[in-house]
């Protein structure tokens, strides 16, 4: 495979010091302003470079592989800048070719349909097969339901596709699992009458399901929370309780007879939360073993890692008679990894961690989560931070460690494989030996026994990675926050490539005024940690000019302020947009972020009103200390979220800092957020009976308002299920009665994104009116591509 040239002159770790690369060391000591108006041309310029208008725009940078019957053959959607192309590849035959001929397809389908379609834009993104032979696919337009045969060329159309519940089918094909009426059923993969495997699930008590009654799920069938047994016989299921969780209202107000919704939400502090019990049900006999250990929270989803990686998650034996699971404590400061037998009597442990802070099994509370049974159960891979850093372990089956597998300062990111017949373990870390950078994660294979560490994918990137089936192979992406990906697949057990997929083509986003972005490094408050972060500037930027600096935060813990470090055109919150009106934009993910050390990580654990902000004013300062066209009197701030819970946290706390920050659906108190956040960032509730305080009202940004001085906008969306509207309503009160003007918006039956254009444009003309200080054009119309969210 060739070597890529620069795509702008510079490697990505020389990209430190772009600023002297595009002009920062010309900047004269008293730059002017930046610019006298917006206009609608200034406007129409930055909508180009949101993201859902410049990601159509990129070829080949996105390879998901779907992996085929059979063998390690896998297909994928490859955007192609003027459409899409589905690519099949066959590593066993080293070639690449399109799965099939999208002009005959379309072609068949416009005249099954009396409809009209391109073979470059085919009108759906996945299907799935009907045969085993893999000659006909099955995919939904709209209403109608399509079955091609893309060997014979011929297509049969429906007014609808059947509509089956999510299942999740048996190893062995046979049998598809749904929930169903509070509870678990089957029913034959081939047709036939569905089973009924347990029958006492009731409401709020269910198998298989998570989501009770919030607004966002209702009347949308839910994919079952269970494992499948190797052997097909059984099935480890999640049975979810939240009976007697208190209940918080939401209310729509746009129809002729406004409606109230109720659903159960626990909160830091309350007696009862959502928690759920492990159960083994018997396929044929329909036996039903419930697993002997203590009911536990649940967070989001449970036993199949869709769930924060702290929590369940159920692995079989790979003979079917043992089940492995992980079994934590409210809180989140215990996590251990637990053994039972079919009958789910006498579990054992056999690892565990605990922590002052908190304790989870992948970096940052991501799924899966990082533990393997390897070698029969023999050998047992854990991983932890007990020494600082995270690590994997190795432990036996009688839960005595037998060695540490990895060492060093450096975080591991998660493992893809173990690999039995040779006693050695695939990998990715953070910053791992083979780099100084610490946010790219790279590939590497070590001995279980610790011995010899070997990188797989030397590019200077972040690489994301998938293992065939078979394990002989895997594709991997690679990129920066400059450098748009590469994708090749790959061979174990040396990663030399052997076939080249996909080199991302990003002329077309030049085209329409993309600038890339450039990375920094500063030092955080303390003035010894190693800090990193990325500026945006409009594509015209002038270093003899002035600008005002914006902030995108994300205050973690699970994720920081630039998301993920590789590429991104549109860059995490939009913030190339952003930039185009005329700002210098800066995201820096500060200490208390994930993918760095324990202690980095925990930085303000206990503490969350801290929100990492001494870090920005920390790096901004020292940014503008050479590069004077960054305004530090004119600093304003936005985030969604968490992130609209810190901006107006840094309006709030500096208000000599900060002069404007627009805050969307912020958990701006956690007392009133999900009791698995703050109970594992902030601790548990402890509350002060005397003084009628607590641990957590230090952090709520109501307590604060007083110290409004400068123009904050607040946006919440009146159904949001995850971050209650009650949190900025409750600020809003403070300003109130603190006699401070601020700026309102509820945005109607919207739930938790409210990424849409008027929210988008709303956030643009704030900070023009308010930071720029100019007019924005009246009600400048943002349109999103139809079928994009």
């Amino acid at each position: 495979m060739r070597c890529r040239r620069p795509l702008f002159g510079t490697p990505f770790l020389q990209t430190f010091t772009l600023a002297a690369a595009l002009g920062g060391f010309l900047a004269p000591s008293s730059p002017a302003p930046a610019q006298a108006q917006v206009t609608v041309t200034d406007y129409a310029r930055a909508e180009r470079l949101l993201a859902w208008h410049l990601d159509p725009l990129i070829a080949g940078d996105q390879v998901a592989p779907r992996w085929m019957r059979g063998g390690d053959r896998f297909w994928y959607r490859n955007k192609t800048g003027d459409g899409a192309e589905f690519v099949l590849v066959d590593p066993a035959g080293g070639s690449r070719s399109l799965l099939f001929d999208h002009d005959r397809l379309a072609a068949v389908m416009s005249e099954a349909n009396d409809s009209s379609y391109e073979g470059r834009k085919l009108p759906f993104q996945s299907f799935e097969f009907t045969d085993e032979a893999e000659g006909s696919i099955r995919f939904q337009v709209g209403k109608k339901g399509f079955v091609c045969d893309i060997r014979a060329y011929t297509c049969t159309v429906g007014d609808t596709l059947p509509s089956p519940l999510p299942f999740a089918r048996s190893p062995d094909g046979s049998w598809e699992a749904f929930t169903k009426d509070h509870d678990l059923w089957i029913r034959p993969a081939a047709g036939g009458d569905s089973i009924r495997l347990t029958t006492d699930g009731q409401e709020e008590w269910g198998y298989g399901v998570s989501d009770w009654g919030s607004v966002s799920g209702a009347g949308r069938p839910q994919r079952p929370i269970l494992q499948w047994s190797p052997d097909s016989r059984r099935i480890a299921v999640q049975r979810t309780d939240v009976r007697g969780v208190e209940k918080i209202p939401l209310y729509s107000s746009t129809r002729e007879r406004p409606k109230l919704y109720y659903y159960p939400y626990g909160l830091p502090g309350d007696s009862l939360l959502n928690r759920f019990d492990i159960h083994i049900v018997e396929v044929e006999t329909r036996a039903n073993h419930r697993v002997d250990v203590p009911q536990q929270p649940a967070i989001v989803a449970g036993a199949t890692g869709m769930a924060d990686s702290t929590w369940v998650t159920v692995k079989w034996g790979e003979d079917s008679d043992r089940l492995y699971f992980t079994h934590g404590v409210r809180g989140s400061k215990r996590i251990q990894l637990m053994e039972v037998g079919v009958d789910g009597q006498n579990p054992k442990i056999l690892a565990k961690d605990t922590a002052a802070t908190w304790v989870e099994l992948m970096h940052g509370g991501r799924t899966p989560p990082n533990w393997a049974v390897a070698n029969g159960g023999e050998d047992l891979v854990w991983f932890s931070q007990r020494d600082g850093w995270a690590h994997l372990y190795r432990f036996g089956p009688d839960g005595v460690l037998k060695n540490q597998i990895t060492s060093g300062p450096f975080a591991v990111d998660r493992i893809h494989r173990v690999d039995d017949a040779t006693g050695q373990l695939y990998f990715t870390a953070w910053g791992g030996p083979a780099g100084p950078f610490p946010y790219h994660r790279k590939l590497y294979r070590v001995g279980l026994d610790g011995s010899g560490l070997t990188l797989l994918t030397p590019e200077e990137a972040d690489h994301a990675v998938s293992f065939t089936p078979s394990g002989r192979y895997f594709v991997d992406s690679w990129s920066t926050v400059t450098e748009p990906p590469v994708t090749a697949l790959r061979r174990t057990p040396d990663g030399r490539v052997a076939l080249s997929l996909e080199e991302a083509d990003i002329s077309r986003i030049l085209e329409v005024g993309w600038t890339p972005r450039e990375v920094f490094k500063v030092k955080a408050r303390d003035g010894i940690t190693d800090l990193w972060g990325v500026i945006s500037r409009p594509s015209d930027f002038d270093p003899t000019k002035s600008y005002p600096v914006l902030e995108y935060i994300y205050p973690g813990p699970q994720v920081g302020s630039v998301g993920s470090w590789s590429f991104s055109a549109a860059g995490n919150g939009d913030v190339r947009s952003m930039a185009e009106l005329g700002f210098i934009v800066v995201q820096i993910d500060h200490q208390g972020t994930p993918w760095r050390s324990k202690a980095f990580h925990d930085a303000y654990f206990g503490n969350m009103g801290d929100n990492g902000i001494p870090d920005h004013i920390a790096g901004l300062r020292q940014l503008a200390a050479t590069r004077p066209w960054m305004d530090l009197g004119r600093v304003g701030i936005w985030g969604h979220s968490g992130g609209g819970f810190a901006s107006t946290d840094a309006i709030l706390r500096h208000p000599d800092f900060y002069k404007v920050a627009v805050s969307s659906s912020g958990n701006h108190d956690q007392r009133t957020y999900h009791y698995g956040w703050g109970e594992k960032y902030q601790g548990l509730v402890v509350r002060d009976t005397v003084k009628g305080t607590d641990n957590y009202l230090a952090s709520a940004n109501y307590t604060m308002a007083g110290n409004l001085k400068g123009r904050l906008f607040l946006i919440h969306g009146d159904l949001d299920d995850n971050v209650h509207p009650a949190m900025t309503l409750r600020v809003a009160d403070a300003l109130i009665k603190a006699n401070k003007s601020f700026d309102l918006l509820i945005v109607p039956d919207r739930n938790h994104g409210l990424n849409e254009p008027y929210v988008v444009r709303r956030r643009w003309d704030y900070f023009v009116r308010h930071l720029l200080g100019v007019e924005p054009p009246e009600n400048y119309e943002i349109k999103r591509p139809e079928g994009v969210r």
